[in-house]
């Protein structure tokens, strides 16, 4: 592997939509494949033309397409591929009427497809609604909102928006799409300035467990607009975003990629820790400290850096790019469609098994991060044979949150730290250990931030695990308010029987 694939792989960290179980002996017990099937047949009746079964090219273009081989190799008993709200509607409609939706709602809902484990975006024998179709694109007159579809990818939006200077808060690499990101809450370029993606959605077209369409908004239906902002799959199938536009002329973005030594180290906790100092604090700059091992070239560390300004070299970063002992740099000026295209020409098309957990913190002094990043070395060096192995520890900013979402993240905080830890590799024999390693590197970093008083309950749905019960942890107002939303729009619970992060009980 190249050193450019290799850090191009962070894009998996900064790009993931919903949230599912992450071993196959968690998926709840379903409707059996001939049921389903059945059902297929149903909604082929109303749907003709749009739904596949294996073997199909449409079947094979959305089974082959998922980023993960922990979502390839569940195989849906047929795929359905709306192009409209009506379709959807019609969808849900076949689907909440029959026998099953009393005890089952036998569908899952992909749109990027992304995510890194299985589940998240497919239903082993099941139903696939297959969001990706769902990709309608408008401009408002006074350019002020950007309309997109349910299922539409970042990567195609954005070309869109260059040439008015213009961006909206969406993902940061290729396949990341607007359902499960923006749902989840929306880690972007300009989370710093402008929150999540979600505190900046004028409405959503929804389609109701009924079937029926409505419009949430700060003017009507509001429960169910800041439901969704956080909420995920749990209330309906988003058909369209309304979209708060930003101008934007140009990015100055790109990697700086380091060997790494004890002194990479010390100077790099440093230099991260003056970045997320209050007083340091610049709301154009997205960086991300990436710690990470490939077999190929054994640890490094890498600084991902975004500023959202036409200003090569800004002040904020001088002390990243001054840092001595570089071995790759590619900083430029870039468009935001650029620096996404950017990513996807260094990350692998698909990756093989994949798996991450998150948390959040407040910031440290730099021998706190010297030690985080301690444990995550030990513990990979125990797994740093096992083949195909890519491990990634990655800070980023948390967005600064204006509050409106349902996320339980307090407004205006500037020294939040979101870490994201994880890896990829080839065999699925490995996973239990792949996957118990990083939970211990997770068990003993949250161990020490919170003897440090420094962590806090947050979990980032995008990143988070199904073990990490993200939405408990928005805090039980919050809780409450999803709960009354979903008697209030789903009254017989259809989607809280659909794969995904589910509201706790």
């Amino acid at each position: 592997m190249s050193l450019k694939t290799l850090v191009g792989l962070t894009g998996l960290f900064i790009s993931s939509t919903l949230a599912a179980p992450s071993e196959p002996s968690q998926l709840p017990k379903r409707a059996t494949r001939k049921e389903c099937l059945d059902l297929c047949r149903s909604v082929e009746a109303k749907l003709p033309g749009k739904v596949f079964y294996a073997g199909s090219a449409g079947f094979n273009a959305s089974q082959n397409h998922y980023y993960t081989d922990n979502e390839r190799e569940i195989i849906p008993g047929c795929v359905v591929r709306p192009t409209s709200t009506g379709d959807v509607s019609k969808f849900v409609k076949v689907v909440s009427s029959s026998k099953i939706a009393a005890k089952d709602a036998p569908f899952a809902i992909r749109s990027g497809g992304h995510t890194l484990w299985e589940g998240a975006a497919n239903l082993q024998d099941g139903i696939t609604l297959d969001m990706r179709l769902v990709n309608s694109f408008s401009l408002s007159k006074d350019k002020k909102v950007c309309s997109i579809g349910g299922g539409s990818n970042f990567a195609d939006v954005y070309p869109k928006l260059v040439p008015h200077n213009l961006t909206v808060l969406g993902g940061r690499a290729p396949g990341v799409s607007a359902g499960g990101f923006l749902t989840g809450g929306g880690k972007n370029f300009l989370g710093r300035r402008h929150g999540y993606g979600a505190d900046n959605i004028f409405g959503y077209e929804v389609v109701l467990a009924s079937g029926e369409v409505v419009y949430a908004s700060a003017g009507q239906s509001k429960d169910l607009w800041l439901a969704l902002k956080g909420g995920s799959n749990n209330f309906g199938v988003v058909t369209r975003f309304d979209l708060a536009t930003y101008p934007l002329d140009g990015m100055w973005s790109g990697a700086i990629t380091f060997l790494y030594t004890p002194e990479v180290l010390n100077s790099q906790v440093q230099v991260w820790h003056d970045y997320m100092r209050v007083e340091n604090f610049d709301d154009a700059a997205d960086a991300l400290l990436l710690f990470g091992y490939q077999s190929s070239m054994g640890f490094f560390i890498s600084d991902t850096l975004s500023y959202s300004a036409p200003v090569v070299n800004p002040k904020v970063y001088q002390n990243f790019t001054s840092l001595p002992g570089a071995i790759n740099t590619d900083m430029k000026l870039r468009s935001v469609a650029e620096t996404v295209t950017f990513t996807g020409s260094l990350l692998p098309a698909q990756a093989g098994r994949g798996f991450e957990l998150v948390y959040d913190f407040y910031n440290a002094p730099p021998a706190i991060y010297s030690q985080l990043l301690k444990i995550a070395e030990f513990e990979t060096t125990k797994i740093k044979d096992i083949p195909g192995l890519t491990f990634l520890h990655l800070f980023q900013p948390s967005p600064v949150t204006n509050g409106t979402n349902s996320l339980g993240v307090a407004p205006n905080q500037k020294d939040l730290v979101l870490a994201v830890i994880g890896a990829t590799w080839d065999s699925k024999a490995d996973d239990n250990k792949v996957n118990d390693a990083i939970r211990s590197i997770v068990s003993q970093q949250e161990k020490l931030l919170q003897r440090e008083k420094l962590w806090t309950p947050f979990k980032y749905m995008n990143y988070a695990d199904i073990s990490e019960n993200s939405i408990s942890t928005y805090g039980k107002e919050n809780v409450k308010k999803l709960w009354a939303a979903s008697k209030k729009y789903d009254p017989k619970g259809l989607f809280q029987r659909v794969p995904g992060y589910k509201l706790p009980k």
